[in-house]
């Protein structure tokens, strides 16, 4: 049997090592990747947050983790084979055919975001709490590589903040700052107005601070939260 298959094999690899099909094929290997990596970060994360702070039955605990799964690993094989697809179509018929351009990336990943990640629940007419935690978690990374980048010295950052001697500083005494801030924010939303707060983001709060104000046995003080 192996050896009846081994030309089709020679064949395949032949088509996927030609230089000729990379960038198409590229588009391909993109789509597979986010499809993998999309899998193993919400598989663990959805387990343990579904089981932890969602009622339901088994199945139903069960179900709401295959559809996160099944959701972040599509769109980020969907937005890997959109991004990749553009800048390769870009690459080839944009203004220096051949090169990528200065802006091919930008443009690319615009499309992306708003065919993949901007778009609405047809059924609830919400935007899907997985694509949520994707976004907010790119914007994160975001605001903090520009942060970075706004003191960095060497003519990269911001006129007077990105100077050797300020760019030591501020990058010294930023944190603090924004950890401190971040988290007095998100305990004054959660206390006053929690229901704009992420939804697996309240439910862990609200286990840590708000149900352990309750017991009414040694059980449930150390074993069991209810």
């Amino acid at each position: 049997m192996k050896a009846a298959l081994a030309p089709l094999q020679a064949s395949i690899e032949r088509v996927i090592l030609d230089p000729a099909y990379r960038d198409a094929l590229a588009v391909v290997k993109g789509a597979r990747n986010g499809a993998v990596y999309g899998a193993k970060v919400r598989f663990p994360h959805a387990l343990v947050m579904v089981f932890l702070f969602r009622a339901g039955t088994l199945r139903q605990k069960a179900e709401l983790v295959w559809r996160a799964t099944r959701t972040h690993a599509r769109n980020l094989a969907t937005f890997a084979a959109i991004y990749k697809g553009t800048c390769y179509v870009l690459k080839r018929y944009g203004p220096t055919p051949g090169k990528q351009g200065p802006y091919d990336n930008f443009l690319a990943g615009l499309l992306g975001g708003y065919l993949v990640f901007g778009q609405r629940s047809r059924r609830s007419g919400k935007v899907p709490s997985v694509n949520q935690q994707i976004v907010i978690y790119v914007f994160a990374r975001v605001v903090l590589a520009l942060a970075r980048l706004a003191v960095k010295p060497g003519g990269h950052g911001l006129p007077l903040i990105s100077d050797e001697g300020a760019s030591a500083r501020i990058s010294h005494h930023s944190w603090p700052v924004f950890a401190s801030l971040s988290w007095a924010l998100v305990m004054h939303l959660f206390r006053h107005h929690p229901e704009e707060l992420q939804p697996s983001l309240r439910g862990s709060m609200t286990y840590i601070y708000q149900q352990s104000d309750h017991w009414d046995s040694l059980r449930n003080f150390v074993w069991h939260n209810k």
